[in-house]
């Protein structure tokens, strides 16, 4: 009818917005996001899509989204209500608690519940078990993203996620990094003075470049090494500041 018609279109615009926020605005704020995915979802509570990308719209961290993820995750909410008998839905809104909250619990709860609904995924009651006592552990948040990744068609879901994975993979090797330096620092009797010395010294294996290519940044003083700000996968909250060699 009508209202799925101006559902569709209110969408569209809503995708054209936030595009057009990371791409032209300097501030980024995306002020008009959840009203426009508000609107949508009010034309037709059954567009599961806005749900889904809405909710990836408002929790990744700036520039690449709103940085408000408890809006994401209220998103969700709306949708599991409106459409109870989505299991990728209540499957999104676990991953999220867990991914962007940090709440294992919640998140094995919401899991559990996912599993109950008519052809769910086979996997999700073991991943909701593995995953309490384990917040914040990136072998859990892998999965999560892979499976996002295997499930959403070519477009902005499944490309964030082949972004989220790239982003655990640069931690790893970041933190294989750090060891290597602690390493040297036995070893010589001081610290890499550089990632190019550790790297020379072999007791770096792998890249010393993340995923994006990018250098990782090399803290002289700490030993530490982190996601450059300079990279594409860098994220808040990540790190030292810049200046690390």
């Amino acid at each position: 009818g009508f209202e799925a018609l101006a559902a569709d279109l209110y969408w569209l615009r809503t995708v054209q917005y936030f595009g057009g926020q990371r791409l032209f605005s300097r501030n980024k704020r995306f002020e008009l996001l959840r009203p426009l995915i508000e609107i949508t979802v009010a034309l037709d509570p059954r567009l599961e899509i806005a749900y889904r990308y809405g909710a990836v719209f408002l929790s990744e961290s700036p520039p690449v989204g709103a940085g408000r993820p408890r809006e994401g995750v209220t998103v969700l909410e709306e949708g599991t209500k409106a459409l109870p008998g989505s299991w990728r839905l209540r499957q999104d809104l676990g991953f999220f608690h867990f991914l962007y909250l940090r709440d294992a619990e919640t998140a094995s709860r919401i899991l559990m519940e996912a599993a109950e609904i008519p052809g769910a995924a086979f996997w999700l009651r073991s991943l909701a078990a593995d995953i309490l006592g384990k917040s914040g552990d990136r072998e859990s948040a892998r999965r999560m993203w892979r499976q996002m990744h295997e499930q959403a068609e070519e477009g902005i879901l499944k490309a964030n996620a082949a972004v989220q994975l790239q982003i655990l993979d640069a931690l790893d090797q970041a933190d294989r990094l750090t060891a290597a330096a602690a390493a040297f620092e036995r070893h010589a009797g001081h610290r890499a003075g550089s990632l190019a010395e550790l790297r020379a010294s072999v007791l770096a294996r792998g890249p010393v470049v993340d995923p994006a290519g990018v250098p990782f940044q090399y803290d002289v003083v700490t030993g530490r090494v982190s996601v450059s700000r300079a990279s594409p996968l860098w994220r808040p909250g990540w790190g030292p500041p810049e200046g690390g060699r």
